[in-house]
């Protein structure tokens, strides 16, 4: 082979080696190549499922504020929250739709409260010298944001401008523009909100970025009907609330509520040393207007005394509807002087409504002050009651002051007569539970709660069914009774420590007997007839000063048609306190197991009431107490 062959082959294997190389270059380009692909492709779900996660987040925390029975105003504010802080957006708002006197206009009613938007309200603020929320914005004249709001649709735009000097059209466009560069958003997106299938307002969410994808809008459509779902149920939970705690047919807190509130106001009146004054009113002759006008008319004049409450009252007043034409207002910070001219200012509000065929209706009002007239919050509302039914003695249509708790007070006398039945060994209880009473009673200051507390435990000794609470009850129902009638505080006093006493004569009865199954024999039912007669005289006659109300204990189980005991007396020649006393004990008797029946429903208990009706009671005590039970104590 010569020489120039041999070249030719060198070069012809050189060829080769050079085409394999390029071959192995163009394969380690496409290696290379298909690796960057890949990783960008791993980049891009990466940041798709990182996205998608935070979606997710967002929405369980929307689960989360909905199972929360938070405020609808805390709902949406967190809503707004998490859209800026799980997913990145500037700043994002509701808006909704308000209506006034002065007309129809938009409010924002949440906005986000994260750092970047602390930094926007500042820009804002300097730009503008105000908050976008200070403002009654309008909606803007953009035929696409209307359409749609209308059609319930998702709209976005990079427009921030017109959507902006939309909301308030006195910003001037100019420094509007410096404001948006400087924050520097560049689109917005709007997602109208329904709740119950009604508009309900609209989230506006701004962003640096000036594209959205598909799939972000995807995610506020799904994360609108979120929204709508939590209002709804932030409605609800709202609507529940309110009816727990207010009277539907006046608006006003009910007593329920009011009862919360004194206990609240009493402890940081305490720790303040600032008196709180409540005012007691009860409409006169709410009888009289329903017998000649009908209940609907009756029902108009209560309505009528709460929107004078509610005119009348300061943002920081509690007004309240106690049951049938009863209502308390409690003023924190207002002494007994300025609770006096804001009852008078009531007073004559009320005198000078005027109603269809009614005409002018009047009032009754007491006012008492916490730690000037009492510093127990159930003496108190006692005193407060004492000094409207006075005004209601003294003609109706007038204030009364309730007068400072006097020093010997029924609690007192109550307390002392314990103490006395106990220390003397008036009753059959052995030595270590006496002195376990006794104590208490002699530590106790004069409170209601404590005192009822020891009456129940007492009562408890010889009657294992006995309630816990019942005591506090059959004293409260006894003292409305006693309004009802028009008794004075003095005979209401007395009845409150009949009511505490009158079972007494119970623990002088066998224990077999009040536990007995089979039916009673008449050895039985004389021994049992003889039981008030036994409280009255052998254990309460030697205490001196209870002599007052041995006659009402005597006679409080004497029937309205003269078949009761132990005198068979009949009609008004029972004492009125005799007759309550039988009629809350009946009922509560009702309500309690015994060895020989189950325990009844309030219902049944009341269904029981109504029939013995100008048998055991007067017809009107009856239906008095019916009422109170259904209305005043619920």
């Amino acid at each position: 082979m010569g020489f120039f062959d041999n070249i030719k082959n060198f070069k012809n294997k050189l060829d080769q080696v050079e085409s394999s190389v390029y071959s192995g270059k163009q394969s380690l380009l496409e290696v290379y190549e298909r690796n960057a692909k890949l990783e960008a492709e791993i980049a891009l779900r990466t940041k798709e499922l990182d996205r998608a996660n935070r979606q997710m987040l967002t929405l369980q925390h929307i689960w989360d504020m909905m199972n929360s029975s938070k405020p609808l105003s805390s709902v949406l504010n967190a809503i707004v929250n998490s859209l800026q802080g799980d997913l990145g957006y500037m700043f994002s708002f509701i808006v909704k739709q308000m209506d006034d006197d002065n007309g129809t206009y938009l409010q924002v009613v949440a906005s986000s409260g994260e750092d970047s938007k602390v930094k926007i309200s500042n820009k804002f603020l300097q730009y503008f010298n105000c908050d976008l929320s200070d403002y009654r914005m309008q909606f803007p004249d953009i035929k696409e944001l209307k359409d749609a709001v209308a059609n319930n649709t998702i709209y976005k735009s990079r427009d921030l401008l017109s959507l902006v000097c939309g909301f308030v059209p006195a910003f001037r466009k100019d420094r509007v523009a410096s404001f948006l560069q400087e924050v520097n958003i560049k689109s917005y997106i709007l997602v109208p909100l329904t709740s119950k299938q009604v508009h309900f307002g609209s989230l506006l969410v701004f962003s640096s970025r000036e594209d959205t994808s598909d799939s972000e809008l995807n995610f506020l459509s799904l994360f609108a009907k979120q929204i709508e779902l939590a209002i709804t149920i932030a409605d609800l939970f709202q609507a529940v609330k309110e009816q727990a705690v207010t009277d539907s047919m006046t608006g006003l807190y009910n007593r329920r509520y009011f009862e919360e509130f004194i206990k609240k106001e009493a402890v940081r009146s305490n720790r303040q040393g600032q008196k709180f004054t409540v005012i007691g009113l009860d409409l006169d002759h709410l009888k009289q207007i329903n017998d000649v006008y009908g209940h609907n008319y009756g029902d108009i004049a209560i309505k009528a005394i709460a929107e004078v409450l509610k005119s009348n009252a300061r943002s920081i007043d509690v007004a309240a509807r106690m049951g049938g034409e009863e209502f308390n207002l409690i003023l924190p910070g207002v002494d007994s002087a300025g609770g006096l001219v804001a009852a008078e200012r009531i007073r004559k509000a009320i005198e000078a409504v005027e109603l269809d065929k009614i005409g002018h209706i009047t009032a009754s009002l007491g006012v008492a002050t916490y730690l000037e007239h009492s510093e127990d919050i159930e003496e108190l509302l006692e005193l407060t009651d004492q000094a409207m039914y006075e005004s209601k003695r003294n003609g109706r249509n007038r204030v009364t002051v309730a007068k400072p708790a006097y020093e010997t007070s029924w609690q007192e006398v109550a307390i002392n007569t314990f103490i006395d039945i106990l220390s003397k060994h008036r009753i059959p209880l052995d030595e270590t539970t006496s002195m376990m009473f006794i104590k208490k009673l002699q530590e106790m200051n004069i409170n209601n709660e404590k005192l009822y507390q020891v009456a129940d435990a007492l009562v408890s000794t010889y009657n294992p069914d006995h309630a816990q609470g019942a005591v506090k009850n059959k004293v409260q129902i006894a003292s409305l009774l006693a309004k009802r009638f028009d008794l004075p505080k003095e005979d209401i006093d007395k009845l409150k420590i009949a009511v505490l006493l009158y079972d007494i004569g119970n623990t002088m009865l066998p224990k077999e007997i009040l536990r007995k199954t089979e039916p009673l024999t008449e050895e039985d039912k004389m021994s049992i007839k003889q039981h008030p007669i036994i409280g009255a005289r052998e254990i309460l006659k030697p205490i001196s000063n209870i002599v007052d109300i041995i006659p009402i204990i005597e006679k409080h189980h004497e029937n309205w048609n003269g078949t009761g005991y132990p005198g068979q007396i009949s009609g008004e020649n029972i004492p009125i306190e005799s007759q309550i006393i039988l009629i809350i004990d009946s009922y509560f008797a009702l309500l309690e197991k015994r060895p020989y029946r189950e325990a009844l429903s309030k219902d049944e208990a009341l269904k029981v009431i109504e029939e013995e009706a100008d048998k055991k009671w007067s017809e009107r005590l009856a239906k008095e107490f019916i009422a109170i039970v259904r209305n005043d104590l619920e």
